[in-house]
C-alpha cells in the first residue's frame, strides 16, 4: 500500500487533534474530490512498519484524541490488510483513542455487497468507531455539513450499527 500524507495533528477530519493517514489508490473517482492526486495507487510513498511505528507513536500524546482514515480510499481491496494490521495495534495498545474512517463505499456494501466478499472487511469495520460513508457528490456539496463533503454521507457508529443490525447515526439531523 502507498499513502499520500499523514497529517499530525489534523482539526478538519473528525473530532479534537487527530492524526490522519491519507491512503493513495481510489476507484471512485468522485467528480469533484478535493484529493483527486490520491486515486492512483502508486502516488506517495510505500507505507512500511515504520509508518506504523510512527502513526502509533504520534497517538500516544494525550492531546491527540485518534486516528482518522482517508484517501483515497481506505476501503480499497488493496488497502485493507496494511489497514487492519494498523487499526488492531492501536485498539491493542491504545483503545481510548477513537478511529474514524471516511469511505466512498457504503457500509451497505461492506456488509452484503461486492467488499463483504473481501476476508478482511469485516474485521477492518469491526475497529473503526465512526464511519462517514458515501461517494462524494459535487451537487450535494455543503460547506455547513460536519465532518462531510456532501449532503448524501452518513456518519455512522459503526459498533452499535453492528450491534442493533441497523444504521445509527452520530448525528441524528443526518435522517
Amino acid at each position: 500500500m502507498n499513502f499520500a500524507t499523514v497529517k499530525y495533528n489534523d482539526v478538519s477530519n473528525g473530532p479534537g487533534i487527530r492524526t490522519s493517514l491519507f491512503v493513495s489508490g481510489c476507484t471512485h473517482r468522485c467528480k469533484g474530490c478535493f484529493n483527486s492526486v490520491a486515486w492512483d495507487f502508486d502516488y506517495g510513498e510505500k507505507y512500511t512498519k515504520n509508518t506504523e511505528n510512527e502513526i502509533v507513536e504520534s497517538l500516544r500524546s494525550p492531546y491527540i484524541k485518534g486516528l482518522t482514515l482517508l484517501g483515497g480510499e481506505p476501503f480499497e481491496p488493496q488497502n485493507q490488510e496494511a489497514l487492519l494490521a494498523l487499526v488492531e495495534r492501536i485498539k491493542s495498545e491504545l483503545p481510548e483513542k477513537t478511529i474514524w474512517c471516511f469511505s466512498g463505499y457504503t457500509i451497505e456494501e461492506m456488509l452484503g455487497g461486492k467488499l463483504s466478499e473481501v476476508k478482511t472487511t469485516l474485521p477492518l469495520l469491526k475497529h473503526i468507531d465512526v464511519l462517514v460513508d458515501g461517494k462524494f457528490v459535487e451537487e450535494l456539496k455543503s460547506l455547513t455539513l460536519k465532518f462531510k463533503g456532501s449532503s448524501n454521507q452518513r456518519t455512522i457508529l459503526v459498533q452499535e450499527t453492528l450491534e442493533k443490525g441497523e444504521i445509527v447515526l452520530l448525528y441524528q439531523e443526518e435522517k
